[in-house]
């Protein structure tokens, strides 16, 4: 039995960067849900079960950094790639600290950006499939 397609959400308030990154994952084989903003993400259902998600860091109101600390706090544990156009050593240092899979600056680099994503897909379904097995032992 094949794994379903990945689906990676992608938040990030530039349109272009949003239509060019979502035409990239999709033509890699993921499914792509996008938000311009942090709260567009946070009124959507099922927060808990993100899985990748790909985060600006500034954007207009809530930034990334903020974003996922809130989606935390829904209790997820999404496995987050960060990316800005304004990268500085202590942000990077900050998002890695909080437990982002990477921190890549713009423009993304396609292959980066694709191995990262890969990654946060792996890190998400073993994460998945603990809590599962967890849940087993718990039942037993």
């Amino acid at each position: 039995m094949t794994e379903p397609a990945a689906t990676v959400v992608l938040v990030d308030d530039d349109d272009s960067v949003r239509r060019g990154l979502a035409r990239l994952l999709r033509s890699a084989g993921y499914q792509v849900r996008t938000f311009a903003t942090a709260r567009e993400l946070l009124e959507q259902e099922g927060l808990e079960s993100l899985g990748c998600v790909i985060l600006d860091v500034r954007m207009p109101g809530q930034g990334g950094l903020d974003l996922y600390e809130a989606l935390a706090a829904a209790g997820g544990d999404p496995s987050v790639i960060f990316i800005t156009g304004h990268g500085d050593i202590s942000t990077a240092v900050k998002a890695m600290k909080a437990g982002a899979i990477d921190f890549l600056a713009k423009p993304v680099d396609d292959e980066e950006l694709l191995e990262a994503v890969a990654r946060a897909i792996a890190r998400d379904r073993q994460v998945r499939a603990d809590q599962a097995s967890e849940r087993s032992r718990s039942a037993s």
